[in-house]
């Protein structure tokens, strides 16, 4: 793909999102989301070849189902109540459509199976835009309507999506099926505190965008797709892999490192809601995650592949890529957790 193409897609991409996040009328929603669906099926299918077609075929697919439940909701919506106004939604059928819809729309349980394969089937800059930006908008959505959602589908939908997030990723060897499962628990996590507490909601987005850029950076610069291909980076870059070890115990919610800061108010929050059963089974859930986390971890930074003396450092040749963006997310990353207090004012 030609860099004028791909810079009108990013815009593209990029104007989609603004217009669903700054509108308040469901078909202006809609064509946002629409826009921003077809502005990243090219760059899924960048390469050509059958996974990437397949990918793209299993993305458009989907979102177009999910776009179409949530034009079919804000049309009921509109009938019933007559306004089209997205935080207006009344209506029992609407608010079962919607759900559905943007659960579709981001990969959350049971909805999910379309993310790892769409992911596993792309490059990394592509999982990369499809794990953060193209959450922005159905979050959006979702924090627009929270109030009128139903809380206990939101709780189940994000306990489930903790769950078979975790549960799912244990048995994965390529890194970016990692990710996609990773994003399942964590949006699974946003999900449970959409309904009780917005502000944590949208500085667990913030932290969770932060993370999943920084750990991507990280796996595009040394190249790893595969658990093995990360074991054997540690020999060219030990600094990164270094960084790149505390940015996944970071995602894996470990304090003092700035990943703890999300799940510490959210079981807070939960637990003086009086839903501590459920902030139990939310801490399981994320010992499941944890668990891959630092089997990732201990394959990255704690294992060294056989190799003779004279290979044990490579030479280092100066990258062909800006470093800025991975530098600046690995910081925040790890130190944020002293601004904890700021963050969530």
């Amino acid at each position: 793909m030609s860099p004028t193409i791909f810079s009108i897609m990013l815009s593209s991409l990029a104007t989609g999102t603004i217009i669903t996040m700054t509108s308040h009328h469901w078909l202006m929603a809609w064509i946002g989301l629409e826009i921003n669906t077809l502005a990243i099926i090219p760059i899924i299918s960048m390469q050509h070849n059958p996974r990437a077609t397949e990918a793209a075929t299993k993305y458009f697919l989907t979102q177009a189902a999910a776009s179409s439940l949530i034009l079919f909701s804000s049309l009921i919506n509109a009938w019933q109540t007559g306004t089209w106004d997205i935080t207006q939604l009344s209506t029992t059928q609407s608010c079962i459509l919607l759900t559905m819809a943007l659960s579709m729309k981001l990969g959350l349980a049971p909805l999910h199976f379309w993310l790892p394969e769409v992911i596993q089937g792309t490059t990394m800059l592509s999982a990369l835009i499809i794990t953060t930006w193209q959450k922005l908008a159905p979050m959006s959505l979702i924090y627009l309507t929270s109030n009128n959602l139903s809380t206990a589908t939101l709780l189940i939908l994000g306990l489930l999506s903790t769950t078979i997030g975790g549960w799912a990723g244990l048995n994965q060897t390529q890194t970016r099926k990692i990710m996609a499962y990773s994003s399942i628990a964590h949006l699974g996590w946003m999900t449970t505190i959409a309904s009780i507490m917005t502000n944590i909601l949208t500085m667990n987005l913030i932290i969770y965008l932060l993370l999943t850029m920084a750990t991507f950076y990280s796996l595009i610069i040394t190249k790893s797709k595969t658990i093995q291909d990360t074991s054997t980076t540690w020999t060219s870059s030990p600094y990164l892999m270094i960084l790149m070890m505390l940015a996944l115990l970071s995602l894996g919610g470990l304090p003092p490192l700035t990943g703890f800061i999300p799940k510490w108010l959210i079981l807070e929050q939960l637990t003086a809601q009086n839903l501590t059963t459920l902030a139990l089974f939310m801490t399981m859930a994320a010992l499941l995650s944890l668990f891959f986390y630092l089997r990732l971890t201990y394959a990255t930074t704690l294992t060294l592949s056989p190799n003779t003396t004279q290979t044990k450092f490579k030479w280092r040749f100066k990258l062909n890529m800006t470093t800025s963006p991975m530098s600046t997310t690995l910081t925040m990353t790890i130190f944020l957790l002293p601004l904890m207090s700021t963050l969530t004012l």
